[in-house]
């Protein structure tokens, strides 16, 4: 909008009556000309934590006002709270239509906190679960397929809230495959992973055992990471969640504590390493 990405981004989709609009921070006042930001919706505040550096999300909805105002109302009261200081950017979903009551914004506040939560990419700073509220069956199926958009929007602005790292069945383990990406695993004295490459790079899935030891060799660089995911290695040394690195070695080297070959190191239930498994030569004889 502001012929800059930096600036305000408006977003819609073919055959989607949604509308969305990601406001930086400091631009809330030139957004009061937006009119569907004056409209009922929901909005996510995203921004950084000052102590763990870690992304945060604030997801909350906003009714129209008597004077008029809805979601850029609520951006504008949270602009002035003290305890909402981290914010830096703003994503607005309403509709084209202005069609969304109290209800609708109640059960889709409460599916996008779940979804978020569940995704476990960002601390989630509702303090409460919101309350659903009760729709009718094909009501829940329009917000549904709203709320199926909606993850696609919002991913394309530049925030992957709503999804997880890895693929997960029903059952909370994760999918065999992903994209044909296989689980892999790393297997030493001190260290039993099992992780996944994904598009983003390559995750190390939680209940994996990490070496207890660090050699000279580590690259300060995954140093450094095991200082950030300290709060997630339990005393036993097992990952109490999943944690995304940008390629195979250097989640080798978080795991096995020194500079290792992750095309080497990470192996299929099989035994075909990661390099092999690329580049389609080796078999289980050659590991």
């Amino acid at each position: 909008m502001d012929s800059e990405p930096n600036g305000r981004i408006k977003c819609t989709l073919a055959n989607w009556t949604g509308v969305a609009y990601k406001i930086p921070r400091t631009m809330l006042e030139s957004a009061g000309s937006i009119t569907y930001l004056r409209q009922t919706g929901v909005y996510l505040l995203f921004g950084t934590a000052d102590e763990s550096e870690n992304p945060v999300v604030y997801i909350g909805q906003a009714g129209v006002r008597k004077n008029g105002q809805g979601i850029l109302n609520r951006w504008q009261e949270h602009n002035r709270d003290n305890t909402k200081y981290w914010w830096t950017e703003a994503v607005a979903l309403t509709t084209s239509n202005d069609s969304f009551g109290p209800t609708e914004i109640s059960y889709l506040e409460n599916r996008f906190r779940n979804m978020a939560v569940a995704a476990d990419r960002y601390e989630v700073m509702n303090g409460n679960e919101p309350t659903q509220g009760n729709l009718t069956e094909e009501k829940e199926s329009e917000m549904e397929e709203f709320i199926s958009y909606a993850k696609l929007v919002v991913g394309a602005l530049g925030y992957k809230v709503f999804e997880p790292l890895v693929a997960r069945l029903n059952t909370g383990e994760p999918a065999e495959q992903r994209d044909l990406e296989p689980l892999l695993y790393f297997h030493s004295a001190r260290a039993n992973a099992t992780g996944q490459r994904t598009a983003e790079g390559f995750v190390v899935l939680a209940g994996s055992t990490i070496s207890p030891i660090v050699k000279r060799s580590l690259p300060p660089n995954i140093r450094t990471s095991r200082e950030k995911y300290a709060e997630i290695i339990g005393s036993d040394w097992v990952l109490k969640k999943d944690v995304l690195f940008t390629s195979p070695s250097a989640a080798a080297g978080f795991v096995g504590g020194a500079s290792l070959s992750g095309n080497a190191f990470w192996k299929t239930a099989e035994g075909v390493s990661l390099g092999n498994l690329i580049t389609g030569t080796g078999s289980v004889a050659e590991q």
